[in-house]
């Protein structure tokens, strides 16, 4: 496991522990089934880009993954699945990562999600989004934007929450801003940045081969 470090989060004035949740649970058709994560994209797995991007911002990561564990060995990080059954969208990938904070380090705490098919998430994600939750008393979850697109997986949740998330799923709910708007949420804006001419989405995210390939002369430039 990940030692806990000094989490981007505490600068942002949040002083509780932060878990990084990578989830890895989708089912992803469009690449033709398999783990996403562990395509291939410029010489390493693309969870491993996500993860150098996540791990020095939080005090921990782990990955949520249906399935057989042990195809993650390579990472040495801890692997969870879900909690509830059925493959029931990314909120349940986020309840599982609230379980595993609460069982592992705390219940005051927050987890900070993130895709395993975004490989260019922001080096101050947790810091804005921290930011934001801080600035904003009525707030409990904050989730990332770019270019007026919502990115509903990527966000900071409070370990708080997981007893009515998971009553919500239960009940039915299975859109993530369904369940968010009953809570206070804070959407974070995050900048395009440039390489060359380019204006580059930070969570362009790989879902289909073409889009792997334009990862890869993304990184390419990098």
């Amino acid at each position: 496991m990940n030692e806990p470090a000094q989490s981007a989060v505490k600068y942002a004035g949040i002083t509780q522990s932060v878990t990084g949740v990578l989830l890895a649970g989708g089912q992803s058709r469009r690449m033709g089934g398999g783990d996403k994560g562990l395509l291939e994209l410029a010489g390493k797995p693309m969870l491993a880009h996500v993860l150098a991007r996540l791990e020095g911002q939080v005090d921990r990561v782990v990955i949520n993954a249906n399935g057989d564990p042990g195809r993650f060995d390579a990472f040495n990080l801890p692997v969870f699945a879900d909690t509830i059954e059925g493959h029931v969208g990314p909120l349940a990938g986020v309840l599982a990562g609230m379980r595993w904070a609460a069982a592992n380090v705390g219940g005051d705490g927050y987890i900070v999600t993130a895709s395993t098919d975004a490989p260019l998430i922001p080096a101050d994600l947790v810091t804005q989004l921290a930011a934001k939750l801080r600035d904003d008393p009525d707030a409990a979850i904050a989730l990332a934007a770019s270019g007026g697109n919502l990115h509903p997986v990527i966000g900071l949740w409070p370990v708080a929450l997981a007893d009515d998330l998971e009553q919500s799923l239960r009940d039915g709910v299975r859109k993530v801003l369904h369940w968010t708007d009953q809570h206070g949420t804070v959407i974070v804006d995050f900048a395009y940045f440039r390489i060359g001419e380019r204006e580059i989405d930070p969570f362009f995210n790989a879902n289909t081969p073409d889009e792997l390939d334009e990862a890869r002369l993304i990184l390419g430039e990098l």
